[in-house]
């Protein structure tokens, strides 16, 4: 860090920084722009991804340059640097992560620097969030906390100098629909991005169209500005100045090579080109790309001279005007211009690069890394709601948590939840999201020790229950305690299952009552698994009701009290099969599979019958990637769809039909007595590979629905978006090559179809990619090995491997079916009981309690669809509360309830509301407005949105009934309660 630490020494002596006049920052720190010229925004920025082709830290350090060259840390060393010399020139910092590690290092005289260049607008931060975060494979509650947690330490550091107002993710692949309502629900402006499909983007280039009024909601009035760069994130070609790049500098001054005005001309030409296609005098052209301005130097002397003799031009009579600039202060210069843009409501997937080059594949590369996201938010969300019931405030409590909140925040990068790094990035993504889960656990435990009455209990957790191994039990289940904790607002019901030996086992709880259970019998396949370190080849089962915590008891006893193992009733292999069906029933549901296939056949339930075959697929692919699904010569899926295995057991509480289709794939399909849907749990590998083709493998749910070629897909977990095959919303899309992959979505959590009479869903537990290829039909791609790189920049063939063999996966599918008449809100309430399940805690019984220390509140009279989406410790004194509507419009009502008890219950003192993130006074929130096309007369005035309600401000002394809150569908509110 010389250059940064020499220059302050410098500007120490010479006393210059300090004594200029203090400005201000935001849209009143840009440049001026000229009315009757081309005004170009020039934005220097570097695009730093959190983990790609190096690790977070071997790119942070510059470590390893031999594989990229890149080092963040001096990027914005060299930056600083150059910003304090010329008080016109502008950067924009993005990805937080990097800047909280590089601020963690810095003087205070450093720092005073940077916050002067920050309050100047000099310094912008653009996006703000930790990570630039996907927007395919995410879920929106994970979104919300990692935009939470950078810009809080913005807020912290910075105050409201450093808030982004605009959306930078010129990287992701893809954009959804959900992300442009989040934006908008933190009060931002506007949101930019660089990818397009090639077909949308030329007919957009045409009808200047490239920026857009996004209509972010179909239940909520939300909309944003969007646009896309014109080119990509990239320099304006022929014009890259950094230390990576080859293009020429430009050379003025008594030389022989000089180019000034051949360079000049060039770059006149370019924006020239660019003007045609956008509708105001105004353009944005970015200067930088991944891991720029390491040398910042080079990068801003060249600018400092195109921005020279660019607009000496004018003198002369050139319509030219260049200035430094960054997104905020060109969106702003855009709204002041007072035009009317198209109207988008659909999404942007999927990304299509080309007719061969569609990128699905990355909805689904890397499944256990997906599923291993989605655990990390689970301990997260249970972790925060437990420190504030127990009011941990220690500091190493604080830094676990928020060392679990960060690292959340890394996986949600473009290139971590997606699975589109190299191996040796993703196994540190791993390292680094188990250690911070067991920082969770830690502090969960210290929370229930305080909320539960087990003061010195365990509170063990078993990261390995999806291949029915736990430490804790393995050996012996006697005198356990299992303590559940349930992270939703009302009170669940949900079937339990501990790895155990066959031994006998009773089930009381807290108030000692017997809890019927059996022993459910593990499959063979996780039997046989090599690396599973437990000899137990049963998973005692038993249903469990919480509110919040609830503690239930385990202990062997004698056999006539015992749970007992449930047995085979048939078995049917290639051996024996025969003709007819067998039938698998409990009280809500009936299946039938067929004898002679091995194959769901019928599914019964809701008062509706339908065929339904579920099997599995393989595609054979020749040049897929971790980015690229592509299908070779239109080669559609082989089905293994006749003689497969199968043996059915029955208890009371679970029926279970295991499935084995050969030595790769297997299935357990799962009925639980009273639940109303059907469970797929898979367990896909080691996929065989050869050295020509690639094997994706794919589940499929084929019906007699007429379906018509429409389906339907979430949007990151909240709305549901309508799909139609072989269509897009606003343009052509060139399906001849890949049929299939420019048919493939999103699925994080949900995939749908329905006719006039009945429906299907099915609902996932990790991000995957999915279709409806054929009427009545459903297919989600479960697991993928390849043999080639698809050529995108990983430069590595997307083949797993742990423990020493190829990658074996595991994970679950649910089947809803139902009436076409029926809501779908049951379907929102399996979503969040899948994505947030019951807590396993395990203690051992040692006869030891007490009364809990604190008290844990109930929110059963929150409405049915209101969702506790977050309650964590904010500052110190303060909480973080944001509930949720979870219904959509056709699904749900505006509801009303009262916050006070739980404002009681945590001592509280007032409350604020603040916009999503938690960051901004929702009274301050006041968001540029955009006009659409056909939308009626415009002003002339520029236009502004502020809050759509009163925000909720009220302290101790207010009435009750000052603290309700009403929640249309799909709404979110978010406030801080300040404590005693």
């Amino acid at each position: 860090m010389a250059p940064l630490r020499d220059f302050i020494i410098l500007l120490i002596v010479c006393g210059s920084f300090f004594t200029q006049g203090e400005a201000v920052c935001g849209y009143e720190s840009c440049h001026a722009t000229k009315p009757n010229m081309v005004n170009i925004h020039l934005v220097p920025h570097s695009h730093d991804d959190v983990g790609w082709l190096k690790t977070v830290d071997q790119y942070f350090y510059g470590h390893k340059n031999n594989i990229q060259h890149a080092g963040v840390q001096y990027i914005i060393d060299t930056v600083i640097s150059e910003l304090i010399k010329n008080p016109d020139r502008r950067f924009i910092q993005v990805e937080t992560s990097f800047f909280s590690k590089w601020w963690s290092e810095q003087s205070e005289t450093a720092k005073e620097i940077v916050k002067k260049l920050v309050n100047e607008g000099r310094l912008q931060f653009t996006n703000g969030a930790w990570s630039m975060n996907d927007e395919a494979a995410v879920n929106y509650q994970s979104v919300i906390d990692q935009f939470s947690v950078g810009l809080k330490f913005l807020d912290d550091t910075f105050g409201v100098c450093g808030r982004p107002k605009v959306g930078w993710q010129i990287d992701p692949f893809g954009h959804s629909r959900e992300q442009a309502s989040l934006y908008a629900q933190m009060g931002y402006d506007a949101e930019f991005f660089s990818r397009m499909d090639h077909n949308d983007k030329g007919r957009r280039m045409n009808d200047r169209a490239l920026e857009m009024v996004w209509d972010a909601s179909e239940s909520l009035d939300i909309k944003l500005f969007t646009g896309l760069l014109y080119t990509f994130y990239w320099d304006t070609p022929g014009f890259c100045f950094d230390v990576h790049c080859s293009d020429d500098p430009i050379i003025d001054g008594d030389s022989y090579d000089n180019n000034v005005q051949s360079r000049v001309d060039a770059f006149i030409a370019y924006a020239a080109e660019v003007v045609e296609k956008f509708r105001t005098n105004h353009i944005m052209i970015p200067m930088g790309g991944d891991f720029h301005y390491e040398d910042a130097e080079v990068n801003f002397k060249n600018m400092d001279k195109l921005i020279k003799y660019v607009n000496e031009r004018q003198s002369s009579g050139s319509r030219y005007n260049i200035i430094y600039s960054t997104p905020a202060c060109y969106l702003n210069s855009v709204h002041q211009s007072v035009q009317s843009y198209p109207n988008k409501t659909q999404d942007f997937f999927p990304y299509g690069s080309n007719t061969n080059s569609f990128w699905t594949g990355y909805f689904s590369s890397r499944p256990t890394q997906k599923r291993f996201e989605r655990d990390g938010n689970h301990i997260l969300q249970v972790a925060k709601e437990l420190s504030v019931f127990a009011d941990l405030n220690s500091e190493e409590q604080k830094e676990k948590l928020n060392y679990l909140r960060q690292i959340m925040g890394v996986m949600q990068h473009h290139d971590a939840i997606t699975g589109t790094e190299k191996q040796a990035v993703s196994d540190d993504y791993d390292r680094l999201l188990c250690d911070a889960i067991v920082g969770g656990h830690s502090v969960a435990r210290d929370a229930l020790r305080k909320v539960t009455p087990l003061p010195t209990g365990e509170f063990q957790s078993c990261l390995n229950l999806n291949i029915s191994e736990c430490a804790f039990t393995k050996d012996n289940a006697d005198n356990l305690v299992v303590t559940l904790y349930n992270p939703l607002a009302h009170t669940t019901k949900q079937y339990v299952r501990l790895p155990v030996k066959n031994e006998n086992y009773q089930v009381t709880d807290d108030k000692g009552r017997v809890v019927a259970s059996e022993l459910v019998p593990v499959s063979q396949q996780i039997i046989d698994l090599e690396f599973r370190e437990t000899d137990t080849q049963y998973e005692l089962v038993f249903k469990a009701t919480v509110d919040k915590i609830a503690n239930y008891y385990v202990k062997k006893v004698e056999s006539r009290n015992a749970a007992q193992p449930i047995k085979a009733v048939k078995s049917v292999s290639g051996e024996t099969r025969e003709d007819g069906e067998t039938v698998v029933q409990t009280s809500t549901i009936k299946l039938t599979i067929d004898n002679n296939s091995g194959l769901l056949k019928t599914v019964e339930m809701n008062g509706v019958s339908e065929n339904i075959e579920q099997t599995f697929g393989i595609y054979k692919t020749y040049d897929s990637g971790a980015y690229l699904f592509r299908q070779y010569n239109q080669e559609g899926a082989t089905f293994l769809d006749s003689g497969v295995e199968f043996t059915v057991y029955e208890g009371s509480q679970v029926k279970e039909i295991h499935q084995v289709f050969n030595e790769y794939l297997s299935q357990v399909i799962r009925l639980y007595e009273g639940k109303n849907t059907v469970e797929f749990e898979w367990l896909v590998g080691p996929l065989p590979r050869d050295e020509t083709y690639g094997t994706e493998v794919i589940t499929v749910f084929s019906s007699e629905i007429e379906s018509n070629g429409v389906f339907y897909t979430d949007a990151n977990g909240r709305e549901l978006l309508k799909r139609r095959k072989d269509q897009r919303e606003d343009f052509t899309s060139e399906l001849a090559v890949q049929p299939t992959a420019g048919n493939y979505y999103p699925i994080t959590s949900r995939i749908a179809l329905q006719d006039s009479k009945k429906r299907l869903a099915i609902l996932n537990d990790r991000a995957q990619g999915g279709s409806s290829m054929k009427d009545g039909q459903i297919e989600l791609m479960l697991h993928r090995r390849l043999v080639r790189d698809d050529g995108l920049g990983v430069d590595e063939v997307l083949n797993e491997e742990k423990y020493g063999q190829p990658l074996i996966a595991r994970g679950k599918v649910f089947l809803v079916l139902n009436s076409a008449e029926e809501s779908t809100s049951a379907e929102r309430e399996w979503e969040k009981e899948h994505h947030l399940p019951l807590y396993k805690f395990f203690s051992k019984n040692s006869g030891s309690t007490s009364s809990p220390a604190k008290s844990v509140p109930s929110f059963e009279d929150f409405p049915k669809s209101v969702h506790l989406l977050t309650l964590e410790p904010f500052n110190d004194k303060e909480v973080l509360l944001r509930v949720e509507n979870f219904m959509d419009q056709t699904e749900g009502r505006v509801v009303s309830f009262n916050i006070r008890p739980l404002f009681d219950y945590l001592n509280g003192a007032e409350i604020r509301e603040t916009t999503l993130d938690g960051n901004l006074p929702l009274s301050d929130m006041k968001r540029l407005k955009f006009h659409t096309e056909g939308s009626g007369v415009r002003g002339s005035e520029p236009e502004y949105y502020t809050s759509a309600h009163t925000p909720l401000e009220v302290d101790a002394s207010h009435e009750d009934s000052d603290f309700a809150v009403t929640l249309t569908p799909m709404q979110i509110r978010t406030f801080i309660v300040k404590t005693n």
